[in-house]
């Protein structure tokens, strides 16, 4: 009942009216709409291949945005969103990408590639046009700033719920480990999905991964740990694993990856540090990245029983809506009684 109570709320969140034409994402959606998600602050000197949402201020040395081009969108949302301000190196956007900004634009925007359109809250600097639109001051626009700052907590309560139910699922997989090797040996359910676990301790007894899928649509890997340094190398390459793995920290307040990693990284209250490429779908609670997080985003169809509970102001709008049903209720039923009388 509970599920079903959350899950109605949610579906009445994802009809309230946003700006924009972008509608809101949650859960495992999320993961095959953004390639990179950070709740909080990101700092990059480096590039996103696909879209990029950043629910607090982006900063670093000049880094890059849709290198190359996603699948499109089904909600409407541009190559990079920012609830707070840029700032730092000019920020480049690729392939029309388009940008939202709830903040200010002081880094500066290169508008590569197609035409597209920039609308950011407050002001732009440093941004050459040349026959693009960008929009300033959208803050004063009805609902510009709450579809962003919603958005933001849809991410955080639906996939932080979604890596609590991947952590409580049962393993059903098991892991080799011999010759500095660790073998995972994928056994899916009758779901197709396969999980497997291990501990952030774990990782220091080999130095190579190989995935053996056996046509799993989806493998779950629960690490169990606070502080993860991960560092093994990924025999035969990282080969689009992210589409189909999900690496699951969610008990990870700290995540350092140093080599290339193959899977999609759902580590949503980590301080992240990425130093080489992710080949997947990425979510942290905030970020350092030095390295590349590449396309190869999660696409399985794999969805626990979890949904996350709207943030309070929604849960206001909710309550309010749920008190006009219940008071036209009250006056039909009063109604119907009179007349039985």
């Amino acid at each position: 009942m509970k599920t079903a109570f959350r899950f109605a709320l949610l579906c009445a969140i994802a009809a309230l009216p946003l700006p924009a034409t972008a509608a809101t994402v949650v859960g495992v959606d999320a993961l095959k709409e953004w390639n990179l998600i950070v709740f909080g602050d990101l700092s990059s000197s480096s590039e996103v291949e696909g879209r990029t949402f950043v629910g607090g201020n982006l900063s670093g040395n000049s880094s890059n945005y849709q290198i190359k081009t996603p699948a499109a969108s089904s909600y409407g949302w541009p190559g990079l969103t920012v609830v707070g301000n840029v700032t730092g190196g000019t920020k480049n956007l690729n392939n029309g990408a388009g940008a939202i900004v709830g903040g200010n634009v002081v880094s500066g925007f290169n508008l590569n590639g197609p035409l597209q359109t920039v609308k950011v809250g407050g002001t732009i600097q440093n941004t050459n046009i040349n026959g693009n639109t960008v929009l300033s001051g959208q803050a004063a626009v009805p609902g510009f700033t709450s579809a962003l700052t919603d958005q933001k907590a849809a991410l955080i309560n639906s996939l932080s719920d979604l890596s609590s139910a991947y952590a409580g699922l049962t393993s059903n997989s098991l892991i080799s480990i011999a010759s500095n090797r660790a073998t995972f040996n994928a056994a899916p359910g009758g779901n197709g999905v396969a999980v497997f676990t291990l501990t952030a301790a774990d990782f220091s007894s080999f130095g190579e991964i190989q995935f053996n899928l056996n046509g799993a649509s989806t493998a779950i890997v629960n690490v169990i740990g606070s502080n993860v340094l991960l560092n093994d190398n990924f025999l035969g390459g990282t080969q689009n694993l992210g589409q189909k793995v999900i690496w699951n920290f969610a008990d990870a307040a700290t995540l350092n990856l140093t080599t290339a990693w193959g899977g999609s990284v759902l580590a949503p209250h980590a301080a992240g540090t990425i130093g080489n490429y992710i080949q997947g779908s990425a979510v942290f609670s905030s970020l350092v990245q030095n390295g590349e997080i590449h396309l190869a985003t999660y696409n399985g169809g794999f969805t626990p029983p979890t949904v996350s509970v709207p943030e309070p102001a929604t849960w206001a709008l909710m309550i309010l809506g749920f008190g006009g049903i219940a008071g036209a209720l009250r006056r039909r039923g009063g109604q119907a009684r009179r007349a039985a009388a």
